[in-house]
């Protein structure tokens, strides 16, 4: 007898090619995702979920580095020259993107969360020829913008789960809630979700990412390990204009004081007690060669494997800030853009995946492997753990021609059947392995 997922799966690939290449040909960064939330919306209509966006899905002010009113206003045009019906944006408008989408059963069983997230990255696309995205024209339509780190397919993902769970709905108990997260990237949106609510019943809570380790496809670690801390900061210094060859000693360089600061920043002492990161990401300063520098704007961030290491390196890189401020006379402004927690892997969870997939043929379920990056599905995983509930997030591996973050990031789109198997195959194990899986006849 056909293996009903092995059979599902044969028949959604196609679907869930055609999604990942759709979002990546039009991706949008962390609350612009406007265009992309109405058309995963447009994706479930009719398969009997719920769905909730704008302030139901995510709590305002707990949103985390939002960009300026200009630039979203600039993205909402954007996305009704794209087709976004006015109705459906006004509930978006200032930011508010995302989606959940619910499944209610009205049968008794456990409450699902699965969470997928969906913003792009600030970085131009690669055009070479060996660029597979280029190669089959599904390459980024939109300048400065890509899926750079896999999200596209995490999308792809929940929509191939949301068919499943559909096709299914009559056999199934309980509740199912897939989340399809904004700003990811940087930190900034999990937090907001989590603060709404949407995972304070949650029984069991499964996630993942697609790529991380350079592995054959079908590759998946059942629960991810080593997740770092991370602090997201903006550091204005404000000093004051003036001619650079008429009257120098009247001027306060900004610019001085921002060059400084960076490679003072990156000497700061790494701890005994675990791995510490710091990166400037970006320097913008000065108006002109012949003027000086007033204003200098720096992204910068801050990771630790611990939270603890992450505070040490924030309070050790705010104090160069300011003592590189002082010392060219200018002010510093500070401002906090994004926040991921650490956490750790449950391997008792992780056994529970490896047991669900263990009679699948195109699957290899390892324990759990390291992530060395950070995730702000930690605070989601935290939450579902303080309410008694488990949590695990997965790895879809897949070979990797280029690192994550990278203009020619890609990856096989094997790992995305991989991903999606092990969430079904899971999710129907740990039904069948309750006791509440609905016993009806084919």
């Amino acid at each position: 007898m056909t293996d009903p997922i092995e059979r599902f799966m044969k028949e959604i690939e196609p679907y869930l090619i055609e999604q990942r290449r759709e979002r990546h040909r039009y991706p949008e960064i962390g609350f612009t995702e406007y265009v992309t939330t109405y058309e995963l919306s447009e994706q479930l209509a009719g398969k009997g979920f719920s769905l909730f966006y704008g302030t139901e899905l995510l709590t305002s002010e707990e949103r985390m580095g939002v960009p300026s009113d200009e630039f979203l206003k600039a993205n909402e045009l954007r996305a009704l020259d794209k087709g976004v019906p006015p109705a459906f944006l006004e509930k978006m408008k200032g930011g508010h993107t995302g989606l959940a989408a619910v499944l209610d059963t009205d049968r008794p069983g456990p409450n699902f969360a699965y969470r997928f997230d969906i913003d792009a990255l600030p970085i131009e696309e690669s055009d070479a020829a060996g660029h597979v995205p280029a190669q089959q024209a599904f390459r980024s339509q939109v300048a400065g913008m890509m899926h750079a780190c896999g999200h596209d397919g995490h999308a792809a993902i929940g929509l191939g789960l949301a068919d499943y769970l559909s096709k299914e709905q009559d056999k199934l108990c309980g509740k199912y809630t897939i989340l399809f997260q904004p700003a990811e990237e940087g930190g900034r949106g999990a937090k907001a979700i989590v603060d709404k609510g949407w995972l304070d019943d949650a029984n069991y809570f499964l996630s993942g990412h697609v790529g991380i380790h350079d592995l054959p496809a079908g590759a998946v670690a059942a629960a991810t390990s080593r997740f770092l801390a991370s602090s997201k900061i903006n550091a204005k210094f404000i000093g004051k204009s003036a001619h650079s060859g008429l009257e120098p000693n009247e001027g306060r360089n900004a610019l001085l004081a921002a060059a400084s600061a960076t490679l003072h920043l990156h000497s700061i002492s790494r701890h005994k007690d675990g791995a510490t990161r710091i990166n400037v990401g970006t320097l913008h300063a000065g108006a002109g060669r012949n003027i000086i520098a007033e204003k200098a704007l720096m992204e910068i961030e801050t990771r630790g494997e611990t939270n603890e290491l992450d505070a040490y390196m924030q309070e050790n890189a705010e104090r160069i800030l300011q003592a590189s401020a002082d010392l060219y006379d200018v002010e510093l402004e500070l401002e906090h853009m994004g926040k991921a927690i650490s956490t750790s892997a449950d391997l008792e969870f992780a056994g529970v995946v490896e047991r669900a997939c263990a009679s699948s043929k195109s699957l290899n379920i390892v324990p759990h492997l390291a992530i060395g990056a950070s995730e702000d599905v930690t605070y989601m995983i935290e939450r579902v753990r303080e309410r008694g509930g488990k949590a695990t997030f997965m790895i879809f591996a897949s070979p990797l021609p280029a690192g994550h973050h990278h203009p020619s990031f890609d990856y096989e789109e094997q790992a995305l059947m991989a991903g999606l198997e092990t969430l079904i195959r899971t999710t129907d194990y740990l039904l069948k392995g309750d006791g509440i899986r609905a016993e009806l006849a084919d």
